[in-house]
């Protein structure tokens, strides 16, 4: 008795078919999986069995042999119990009358029969629509993730036993409701507004902003360099749903997606000093996960006190930057995530921190300040676009009882400066993603403009790639005046955020 059903893998964003051949003989009873599955994958012979018995069914005393096809194809996790067991119960026609033709099958059963959700579901069901499968029975909890896939045909369900009621035309059960996408709309506690002073700080955040540009906030603790960077989401516009979806398939491989089904708001990251280079850039022993970067697709990734961090973790950001993917290579294979995230980071200009202050005075060497400030190299500053100093607040802007600017106004004038690019480009993408022939059309600078930047060119001993992104800021400036030309002014401002490309 054979039988046949699909399922699918993950392969990093990707799903990948997987047909589940259950053959059973006469024979010692025996149970024997192949087709290179890892550990909890051949845990499934226990879990199908109690889940069969515990809901009503006979788990055959025979020789049992399942296949997962293709043999070659790594297989992870513990998404194949659902189909496995649907593959013993039309082997031992426990399942009269069920058509399963085309249809899905995916999930983590209990002793009980219960479904638990899996991780990955919703790139796993855009990846069975792209290949041609319209039907998915998956568990209830996964519910609220496959509802925003347009025209799957997605059935959640609870337990073993509904599944079987379901298939045999019992108790047939009603696909999940399509949910309309609304992007987040939720307050946040940060908020510009509660950051006083800062005007330079501010405007360069709304700079960077504007045109998905980088930025490193430089100056003493205590100066709001930190709440200057949470404040990022609050004035970056709402996502749009294939944004939403990109981010939500990040997050649902990674196994942290949230009860809503979708992610909304924007990330924000930041990991610990402490973290190491596979966990921002992704890996694992089991399959490879998205790292730090990937999660922060679409969003920002936040580097708090940025010399501390180890410097082969800071060097591993360099390609991410550069291509807006990572490409993750370990024993069992590669996978490219995306990676076209906000990069802001914060650090002192020197170990105690006081170094450039108005009011405060610095007590380290030469010699400390350099090493401190060689922990950055170069050729990672030179891949951040703003580089801006951040002083000490006085006490009376502090204490000032007058109302800030908040995030909500500042982020009405990203929005029209997002407008103006997504009309240039014809798409979502910013300034900060131009490639050099995209610079030569949109960046031409007249005679007084382009003596400006020479003279900072040769004076700052700028590099190439720093002379690119001068030009994207003082594209971004110029949009952000709704002017078609980058006048002299806008180069002077870009210009002006380049102060730390000789750091070290």
């Amino acid at each position: 008795m054979l039988s046949k059903v699909i399922s699918f893998a993950l392969a990093g964003l990707e799903g990948v078919p997987v047909e589940v051949e259950v053959d059973i003989n006469n024979g010692i009873p025996s149970y024997e999986l192949v087709g290179l599955g890892d550990t909890a994958v051949k845990e499934s012979k226990e879990r199908v069995r109690s889940a069969l018995k515990n809901s009503g069914r006979k788990f055959p005393p025979q020789k049992i042999t399942v296949n997962l096809a293709p043999a070659d194809l790594k297989k992870e996790g513990s998404c194949f119990d659902l189909a496995i067991a649907v593959g013993i119960l039309k082997a031992t026609e426990q399942l009269v009358g069920a058509d399963c033709s085309g249809t899905v099958f995916l999930g983590e059963l209990a002793l009980d029969g219960s479904l638990r959700p899996v991780a990955g579901i919703l790139p796993i069901i855009v990846s069975a629509k792209a290949a041609g499968y319209g039907k998915f029975v998956i568990p209830a909890a996964n519910a609220k993730e496959a509802a925003y896939i347009e025209g799957a045909e997605t059935f959640a369900l609870k337990n073993l036993t509904e599944v079987i009621d379901h298939l045999s035309g019992l108790a047939p059960a009603r696909p999940v409701a399509a949910a309309k996408y609304e992007s987040g709309r939720s307050e946040y506690a940060d908020d510009l507004k509660y950051v006083r002073g800062q005007a330079a700080a501010k405007r360069a955040l709304e700079v960077a902003v504007s045109g998905g540009h980088n930025i490193l906030f430089v100056g003493p603790p205590g100066t709001g360099k930190t709440m200057l960077a949470r404040c990022i989401p609050t004035i970056m516009p709402d996502m749009t749903f294939d944004e939403a979806l990109e981010v939500t398939k990040i997050h649902s491989v990674a196994g942290i997606l949230g009860g809503n089904g979708i992610v909304t708001l924007r990330p924000f990251r930041s990991p610990h000093h402490t973290a190491t280079t596979a966990s921002l850039c992704g890996g694992g022993n089991r399959w490879i996960r998205p790292g730090e970067i990937s999660l922060a697709h679409r969003g920002v990734l936040f580097l708090d006190e940025m010399p501390e961090y180890h410097r082969s973790v800071l060097e591993a950001l360099r390609q991410p930057l550069e291509d807006g993917e990572i490409t993750v290579t370990r024993a069992g294979g590669a996978v490219t995530f995306p990676a076209n995230f906000m990069l802001c980071a914060s650090m002192n200009p020197c170990p105690c921190g006081n170094y450039g202050s108005a009011d405060k005075v610095c007590t380290c060497t030469p010699a400390a300040i350099q090493k401190y400030r060689s922990r950055v190299s170069g050729p990672l500053l030179d891949r951040i676009d703003l580089q801006v100093e951040v002083d000490s607040v006085g006490y009376d802007d502090l204490a000032s009882a007058s109302e800030e600017e908040s995030s909500a106004e500042v982020k009405k004038r990203v929005e029209r400066t997002r407008r103006i690019q997504r009309t240039r480009f014809g798409d979502a993408r910013t300034n900060a993603d131009m490639g050099e022939g995209e610079i030569r059309q949109f960046c031409a600078l007249g005679r007084e403009s382009e003596n400006i930047l020479k003279m900072s060119f040769e004076r700052l001993k700028l590099s190439a790639r720093a002379r690119s992104r001068i030009l994207k800021v003082a594209r971004t400036v110029a949009d952000m005046d709704l002017s078609e030309d980058i006048r002299p002014e806008h180069v002077l401002e870009a210009v002006s955020y380049r102060k730390y490309d000789n750091f070290g």
